[in-house]
């Protein structure tokens, strides 16, 4: 079982967190149609999520970040979700990969060119994935060849969170492909890099408002100083980054289940039939008694692997349960509360159905629910 004192916020986390779910409600709320409408994030909410300094939670206040914990950031990223998924994947990506692989990876010059950018105004994405590699995360086609004074990288990256919207990628190609794992490696490519686009954005079934891309290379130069890391330990940063990932999908999950159960409550508050109140019926109650307590249950698995991340003691084990757990919590969550609100669930005028659509993508980003079980099992078999 969880340990309480590691599960239990103290009172500014507590304030932070409200802080953060007050200003969802009044700047992100009315915006969340329209931009699950457009299929893009609002000029206004990203500008926001700078000012409000969630996009660089992290970071050491000396290069301009809040220098606050990973905690905080899942905190935050849980609070966007209940009210629009979509932008807490763009928060998410922003801390828990891009800017924490840059303090971790990162030279002093790195840090010191990029860090401040990403806390004021730049957006980061994380480019792992390719079209013959998903699960199977090291089976790059995409290749970096060293060019003297610089790399060059040719091939294709897709499924990019906030492609459409980032300046810096960290992108992972292979310097040899014999090599296996062993030859990949880290470069950070900026978004005006000779040889690089960003492609074709996805439609996709939720979060429509967070961009997904596919990414261009074709004779891409990066500057030798823009490796992450070492030349050929790019699978480093990728796996132990992925690690802390999954905790902020965790808290993307808590956040989103939140969020529908806490509107069908509202709605069945509200709602009679036969003269009484839905939410009055014992077999409504059993309902979201359950549902209730699985939700909770899934919010301190995912503060207990934060916890455990924050204090330096091993967490692989926690993040996957976590990961694995919370995304079956969500869809769970958002399929009844589009059931307590009944007819209208079904229909957009209400956030039944935007939840459900959403939720589906939890048991696949970050790592499949069956990669979270084969690292689960793997780590009890040791």
């Amino acid at each position: 079982m969880s340990n309480p004192a590691l599960t239990q916020l103290t009172e500014d986390e507590t304030i932070f967190q409200e802080a953060v779910k007050s200003f969802a409600r009044a700047e992100i709320g009315p915006l969340v149609t329209k931009m699950d409408e457009k299929q893009s994030l609002d000029a206004s909410v990203i500008e926001k999520c700078f000012q409000m300094g969630l996009m660089g939670i992290e970071v050491p206040e000396a290069l301009g970040g809040s220098g606050s914990s990973f905690m905080t950031a899942i905190l935050a990223i849980e609070a966007l979700a209940s009210v629009d998924p979509s932008v807490s994947v763009f928060v998410d990506v922003q801390n828990t990969l891009v800017n924490n692989a840059l303090i971790r990876w990162g030279s002093e010059a790195i840090k010191e060119k990029y860090l401040p950018k990403m806390c004021q105004k730049w957006v980061g994405s994380y480019a792992l994935s390719e079209s013959g590699s998903g699960s199977d995360a090291f089976a790059l086609a995409t290749r970096a060849e060293d060019a003297g004074d610089h790399w060059v990288i040719n091939g294709s990256k897709l499924w990019i969170t906030n492609g459409a919207e980032s300046d810096l990628f960290i992108v992972f190609a292979t310097i040899d492909p014999d090599a296996g794992y062993r030859g990949i490696t880290a470069f950070l490519v900026e978004r005006d890099f000779e040889g690089f686009t960003v492609g074709k954005k996805e439609d996709k079934l939720g979060i429509r408002a967070s961009s997904t891309t596919e990414l261009l290379f074709d004779g891409c130069k990066v500057p030798k100083e823009n490796v992450l890391g070492e030349v050929g330990k790019g699978y480093k940063v990728a796996i132990e980054t992925l690690n802390e990932g999954r905790i902020g999908i965790g808290a993307q999950m808590i956040g989103l289940a939140q969020g529908a159960f806490d509107a069908a409550m509202d709605y069945m508050s509200e709602r009679k039939q036969f003269g009484t109140p839905i939410s009055a019926f014992q077999g409504v109650q059993f309902q979201y008694a359950q549902l209730a307590t699985e939700i909770e249950a899934a919010r301190l698995l995912v503060y207990n692997a934060a916890r455990l991340k924050d204090a330096g003691l091993p967490f692989l084990k926690e993040a996957a349960m976590a990961k694995l757990y919370t995304s079956q919590v969500a869809e769970k969550a958002a399929s009844q509360c589009v059931e307590f609100f009944g007819g209208v669930g079904f229909t957009k005028e209400y956030p039944a159905e935007k939840f459900y659509r959403d939720a589906k993508i939890g048991s696949i980003y970050e790592g499949t629910s069956n990669m979270q079980l084969q690292t689960i099992a793997k780590l009890l078999t040791k």
